[in-house]
């Protein structure tokens, strides 16, 4: 619904003509001559994002990457639902060894999915510590919280607090006038 006004902007990466030969669903199995791949459903950085098990192997795409956490941008990236699907990863047991679509491969999984719950977390206390110092629209927002950042990477940072400010949103923490969207100013709620 948010994204039907076209207030959120987002859409970066979006091929709107690819359709996929086959739609795979959360724990199907894919199997050939002598292997089988799991599909994991783990929306967040883009709503039909999946991940992929081999025999303790997980091809994260996306999601989860071996050098930072991922960008998160509306209406197709969900801060919710990645958070949701680092923890659905962080209970798989067995799974020894991720293979990410950007970075080099990660034989510590279960170390690198709680350092970016503990960023994430970190994002938001630091998000609402900054609005309970004045309000701010996401880009507002991005600026005063990263100080450290060149000022090409602004727009993607305000992307992701875009994203954590929707969440808040949700679940009561932050409000704003009007519907929220990418140029809305937030507050605490």
């Amino acid at each position: 619904a948010l994204a039907e006004g076209g207030a959120l902007g987002g859409g970066e990466g979006v091929d709107a003509a690819f359709a996929p030969d086959v739609v795979l669903r959360d724990g199907e199995i894919v199997t050939g001559a002598g292997w089988r791949i799991e599909a994991i459903a783990t929306p967040g950085h883009f709503g039909n994002h999946v991940c992929l098990a081999w025999e303790g192997t997980v091809f994260t795409g996306d999601h989860v990457m071996s050098w930072a956490t991922t960008m998160v941008s509306p209406p197709d990236g969900d801060i919710g639902d990645f958070m949701a699907s680092l923890e659905k990863l962080l209970a798989r047991p067995g799974d020894r060894r991720y293979l990410p679509g950007h970075g080099a491969p990660l034989d510590e999984p279960e170390r690198m999915l709680r350092h970016q719950l503990g960023h994430r977390r970190a994002r938001e206390a630091q998000i609402l510590a900054t609005l309970d110092g004045a309000p701010g629209t996401p880009a507002s927002l991005a600026r005063r919280i990263y100080t450290e950042t060149p000022e090409a990477l602004l727009p993607a940072a305000a992307r992701n607090v875009l994203a954590h400010l929707l969440d808040l949103h949700r679940r009561g923490r932050v409000a704003c006038d009007g519907p929220p969207g990418a140029g809305t100013v937030y507050r605490l709620a």
